[in-house]
């Protein structure tokens, strides 16, 4: 089989693209990935050195909510329609909902990782302001998602907050996200602290919530989401953040290896986020055997259910009071550390998302529509 993915390099999708990719070459596919946003530094391509069956098609398009993205638009779906040409793929996996109506008569799928409008209905409880690049950016998405075999999600609450965005005019699969357990270490000693990942002015990650009270644990909170190169110096010492009552340690990007080590010393992992269409930093922690407390919301009550703890749904008090429960009972955060690995070897390995994505492809060969 021959697949053609798109990916951007500036988020989790590059992480999630890299499991989906290698995995299928590992089952034999002959792969085409095309990515957008901004040129990789070679650390973020070194995974494909010695994948045989993968072609790789950098570009620096502009995605669709960057500023001025609709100007690239174009040029980035004529770019793609030539790759595809030359390519001639028998399935696209388009990580970007707006690639959807590509005009080609290749069938294809798309995955949502996240969007504009889903994204403002979870954070600020409303739609957001009509402006005229928002009239064009949920036409492109709405239109993308009606002409694919299949939108994807990583969870039903993501799919019925696409369907409450853009309507249910599309048809709609579940695959939640996965990765390689190798990458992870849950047998290392762990050192009793709290780490968060998430910018702290960022309202989806909401990681400020820590920052709120005193807790009896330090707490670590990691600055940036995606691993960078080994510097040649040192990276420089940890902020401290100081409200008078307590300090919170918060670093900034980390490489592949120290993000390793964080998760796999730390013993709980707070999952803040009010925003979560993938989820793919709780699955990290969960590899590393990190107790899980997570916002109680409901895409990761479906993700975790009783294989983690969970906080009242953004605030900070409760989120202080169930930390210093596992803190007082050491007991209890190991074997929450053991439920969330149990569970994300059963439900979150790259290995059953590769295998759920080559059956929907072979269900989904038939175009919905031929375009001229």
């Amino acid at each position: 089989m021959r697949v053609l993915v798109t990916a951007d390099t500036f988020s989790g999708v590059w992480t999630y693209s890299r499991e989906l990719v290698s995995g299928l070459v590992t089952h034999g596919a002959q792969v085409t990935l095309v990515s957008f946003g901004e040129i990789p530094f070679p650390h973020q391509t070194a995974w494909m050195d010695g994948l045989h069956g993968l072609e790789y098609h950098p570009t620096a398009f502009r995605l669709d909510w960057m500023q001025e993205g609709e100007q690239d638009f174009l040029a980035a779906q004529e770019y793609l329609c030539a790759v595809v040409r030359d390519a001639r793929p028998d399935f696209l996996h388009l990580n970007h909902l707006s690639f959807g109506a590509l005009p080609v008569s290749t069938p294809r799928l798309v995955a949502a990782h996240g969007d504009v409008i889903t994204w403002w209905l979870s954070i600020h409880g409303h739609e957001p302001a009509s402006s005229e690049w928002l009239t064009w950016y949920r036409g492109t998405i709405a239109a993308g998602m009606k002409r694919a075999e299949a939108v994807v999600t990583t969870s039903r609450w993501m799919q019925q907050m696409m369907r409450v965005a853009y309507g249910n005019d599309f048809e709609g699969d579940i695959i939640p996200a996965g990765r390689n357990p190798i990458y992870f270490n849950p047998f290392v000693t762990k050192e009793e602290s709290v780490l968060a990942i998430g910018r702290l002015w960022d309202t989806g990650k909401q990681v400020s919530l820590l920052t709120q009270h005193a807790h009896g644990l330090p707490v670590c909170i990691v600055g940036a989401d995606n691993p960078i190169p080994a510097p040649a110096l040192p990276i420089r010492a940890d902020v401290r953040v100081s409200t008078g009552e307590h300090e919170i340690s918060v670093k900034g990007a980390q490489t592949e290896s120290q993000l390793r080590s964080l998760y796999s010393k730390s013993t709980i992992f707070a999952a803040t986020s009010r925003y979560e269409p993938t989820g793919l930093a709780s699955i990290e922690a969960a590899f590393s055997r990190c107790a899980l407390v997570a916002n109680d919301t409901e895409v990761y009550r479906e993700m975790w259910g009783d294989a983690a703890l969970y906080f009242e749904r953004n605030d900070a008090a409760s989120l202080t009071n169930v930390l210093a429960q596992l803190d007082a009972d050491r007991e209890l955060a190991r074997l929450y550390g053991t439920r969330a690995y149990n569970r994300a070897r059963e439900r979150f390995t790259a290995r059953r998302m590769v295998d759920e994505y080559l059956r929907l492809y072979r269900r989904l060969r038939t175009p919905k529509s031929s375009v001229a």
